[in-house]
């Protein structure tokens, strides 16, 4: 396996960084742009935007603030938020970002996967699932969780919408649990084990990281090509820096 990656999620809404606990309940962070220059200089692989309300309000995210972040940093992001169609990946990709995820919008439209990496490449595309445990134990994909009044559970199981995804066309996933987001007790390895031998994708974890042992855990449990984080970030609970002395001290190759 590759160096595994340290990726912050920077929730947008309303041209704010927000954070929430169990997609719920969000408070102002920060700035866009402060906050992707902190985290580029303190050395994140990556960075992740959501517009968490885009899908919920039927439109994308606004090109004005990706093209800011494209001029500032020098590591690759990746932007979220109702994109739809070729076009508007297209939109998000020449204003300069790395890499397009989709979440509702593939659910609703499977197709626009493959559509989306045809035109782009499978590196450029990020399937992101919003991933809750029912009251019957069973893993299912939730839809357009970035407000409380459109986030719904659907049909859909969780392993099963995984294992579709490499045929769909994804290049990579993220997996967020649902159940442990923002709780800062740790990542869901048994949900991110089971993810794990149902793709063979790049698999990004997310939800639930309080501590620095929390990444530790996961990167000698899980398979993992990345941790995705927030509120640890955001806090400052955790250091960047200090996170990759630890990681590699447990011996995890990590990128320096």
């Amino acid at each position: 396996m590759l160096a595994r990656r340290i990726i912050p999620c920077l929730d947008v809404r309303d041209g704010q960084v927000v954070k929430g606990i169990g997609f719920r309940h969000h408070q102002v962070v920060g700035d866009i742009l402060e906050l992707a220059e902190y985290y580029t200089a303190a050395g994140a692989d990556e960075l992740v935007f959501y517009d968490i309300t885009a899908s919920a309000e039927a439109r994308t995210v606004s090109l004005d603030w990706v093209a800011r972040v494209a001029r500032r940093i020098a590591i690759p992001f990746c932007v979220a938020g109702g994109i739809t169609s070729v076009e508007s990946a297209r939109a998000i990709l020449y204003a300069g970002a790395d890499k397009v995820s989709l979440n509702t919008p593939a659910l609703k439209n499977p197709g626009l996967i493959g559509e989306i990496a045809a035109e782009f490449g499978v590196q450029c595309v990020v399937v992101g699932v919003d991933s809750h445990r029912d009251s019957g134990g069973e893993y299912r994909v939730w839809i357009a969780t970035g407000s409380t009044k459109t986030a719904a559970p659907t049909q859909q199981l969780t392993m099963d919408w995984i294992q579709q995804l490499e045929d769909y066309g994804a290049g990579e996933i993220v997996l967020n649990c649902m159940n442990s987001d923002g709780g800062r007790t740790g990542y869901d390895l048994e949900q991110l084990s089971l993810a794990r031998s149902h793709t063979k994708l790049p698999l990004i974890a997310s939800g639930g990281a309080g501590s620095y042992a929390h990444f530790v855990e996961l990167f000698q449990a899980v398979k993992v090509d990345g941790a995705l984080a927030a509120t640890v970030f955001h806090r400052k609970v955790c250091e960047i820096p200090e996170l990759k002395t630890q990681l590699v001290k447990a011996g995890i190759v990590m990128r320096t």
